[in-house]
């Protein structure tokens, strides 16, 4: 039977990869985006949805539980799918009260609309809210630690973290005390299509083909655990459709990096390209790989951020075991195709830039 999802954040990049995704397993089924359009909500990251149909985007903030009580009922949505964030830790650091305000405030808009619509209303019908949360709620874990599982302590230690730690509170508490039928995902760091150019992946891509310096906290020994942002679809999926009502699911990726490795990857990845393909000279000709030189040459090492946790990695055996997830893409591979995407896609990432 199709299903209709109101896709909160579904401009941004995990919510729109998260929409193109669900169009092509389940082609029949109503999808709602809904996104304010902040600086990393893009609407040209749902060009090829727009027009479809049993699409609609909706341009709104998820602190409006008028207007998302409205979308329940008129779309007469079962699931609802919660990616809004506001989720650079550096920012939060400098501009803490967005975060509050999106990542806490918002989420309990949503939830008081879901329980006014799917539990106190007229129309009482099935339903799931999947919350989409981080792995930076755990904190840090020191270098021959296991991976974060579900039971773990939260830890948060930036504004970002602990904004997402109380929404992931907040949507366990609903399901405890009201009964709203909740399910919740903590996943590592991902990469991939339409990822807004702040972050390190796409920032080491677009800079190096800008020829600007890549920026490197501290001496770069820090870790991440990368997941390519279709797994995680994939993951959510599962979830969605198969995880236990009030539980939380770790979702990774098995793939953990030093950030300065990550960079040194990109480089020579990139410098590979050009010396493979001397049209990318002309496109690209303030890259290194333009001239013949190393990209490496970019590196530069910045003073280390406030508070910077040392290292993530999750632990994804309760989603093996209980729901049979596997990544499909490793991160050798994951990485071609974000490169790919990236060289191709110059027209979408050109414009966001500033500098």
């Amino acid at each position: 039977m199709p299903r209709s999802l109101l896709v909160t954040g579904g401009a941004g990049f995990i919510g729109a990869n998260f929409l193109h995704y669900w169009r092509r397993q389940y082609p029949d089924d109503t999808l709602v985006a809904l996104d304010a359009l902040t600086y990393a909500g893009n609407r040209a990251n749902l060009a090829a949805l727009e027009g479809q149909a049993g699409f609609h985007f909706v341009h709104g903030t998820i602190c409006d539980e008028p207007l998302v009580a409205e979308l329940l009922r008129k779309h007469r949505v079962d699931t609802l799918v919660h990616f809004a964030a506001e989720s650079h830790v550096d920012r939060s650091i400098s501009g803490p009260d967005a975060f509050i305000e999106t990542n806490i405030i918002g989420t309990h808009s949503l939830l008081k609309a879901a329980r006014s619509v799917w539990l106190d209303g007229a129309d009482v019908r099935e339903h799931r809210f999947h919350h989409v949360s981080t792995d930076e709620v755990y904190g840090s874990l020191a270098p021959d630690a296991p991976g974060f599982h579900e039971a773990q302590q939260y830890q948060p230690n930036s504004p970002y973290s602990a904004s997402k730690a109380a929404s992931d509170h907040l949507v366990r508490a609903y399901h405890h005390t009201y009964g709203l039928q909740v399910t919740t995902s903590n996943c590592s760091n991902n990469y991939g299509p339409w990822h807004f150019p702040e972050k390190l992946i796409p920032l080491c891509l677009t800079n190096v083909l800008r020829g600007s310096p890549l920026p490197v906290y501290g001496d770069g020994s820090n870790i991440r655990d990368w997941l390519y942002v279709e797994d995680h679809c994939r993951g959510i999926d599962l979830v969605v459709a198969s995880g236990a009502v009030g539980e939380s699911y770790n979702i990774g990726g098995n793939n953990e990096w030093h950030n300065l490795a990550i960079v040194e990857l990109l480089c020579d990845q990139l410098d590979q390209r050009f010396a493979a393909d001397p049209a990318l000279a002309a496109r690209f000709p303030d890259a290194p790989g333009a001239r013949g030189a190393a990209a490496r040459s970019l590196i530069h090492f910045v003073e280390d951020r406030a508070g910077h946790d040392w290292r993530y990695a999750i632990d994804a055996s309760r989603i093996t075991a209980e729901l049979g997830y596997a990544p499909q893409e490793t991160f050798e591979t994951g990485i071609g195709r974000t490169i790919d995407w990236f060289l191709g896609n110059e027209a979408w990432w050109r414009p966001l830039l500033v500098g």
